[in-house]
């Protein structure tokens, strides 16, 4: 008997056994969530809309967000950062295409405010540059509607459900989902230094409780999803968590 070719052929199911598993692991895994990233979008063959190309050409992909680019100054000291000043968001690339100018005024309002809110919770935000006071200045680049009915349908009805999980193993979305991607450069309010800069895509998840909803709900979504990223980060940075 072949030992050798015995043991192959044991571990060549197990080890589809095991990717399979993975990929249904990580399909239910996504049905919990209301918001998954995603790789994000190149505008023109460029990787960035807003950032300049110098604070772009720093951007690298995050360990520990499948997907996000990022760059944190290594040589900063965010605990002398007592408080934030928040510019208004503004809309560029893609997104400023497919939005209507009372959507895109609503969308720049809504992120503008969720970042308030949840950087408020940090660091007191402020409206004025000074000493010890970052800038937090956001753009968004891409957003897509959902298609409410189809979605519903697909997340809802079991027979959809199940084509719906079939397309997540096979693409990594859920059909009918809207999407969103933006882009954030955070500078000391006095000086202008680059301290962190990142760009983001999301998308919906396959959460029930996304499945009745308008065509701009998943980008509200995750825009609160950013809003709060941004406050964690920001609260980790302070602490000295710099990984």
């Amino acid at each position: 008997m072949n030992v050798s070719r015995l043991s192959s052929d044991w571990s060549r199911p197990t080890r589809i056994r095991g990717a399979t598993g993975a990929v249904v692991l990580t399909a239910l895994l996504s049905a919990c969530t209301t918001t998954q990233t995603a790789q994000p979008e190149r505008t023109h063959g460029r990787r960035c809309a807003y950032l300049a190309p110098d604070v772009c050409s720093m951007l690298a992909p995050n360990p520990d967000r499948e997907g996000t680019l990022r760059y944190i100054n290594p040589n900063v000291d965010w605990s002398q950062y007592t408080k934030a000043m928040v510019s208004p968001v503004t809309i560029w690339g893609g997104a400023k295409r497919d939005l209507t100018a009372e959507e895109a005024q609503a969308f720049s309002n809504y992120l503008y405010q969720a970042l308030v809110q949840q950087i408020g919770t940090v660091v007191p935000t402020v409206d004025e540059p000074g000493r010890g006071v970052i800038k937090v200045q956001t753009a968004l680049t891409n957003a897509e509607a959902a298609v409410p009915v189809l979605r519903t349908v697909s997340m809802l009805i079991p027979q959809a459900r199940v084509l719906s999980t079939v397309k997540y193993v096979a693409t990594g979305d859920y059909p009918f989902v809207g999407g969103a991607q933006g882009e954030i450069e955070i500078t000391d309010s006095k000086t202008g230094q680059v301290l962190a800069a990142a760009v983001d895509r999301q998308i919906g998840g396959g959460a029930l409780q996304t499945a009745a909803q308008w065509k701009w709900g998943d980008v509200e979504n995750i825009m609160d999803e950013w809003a709060k990223l941004v406050a964690s980060r920001l609260a980790a940075l302070r602490a000295g968590k710099t990984s």
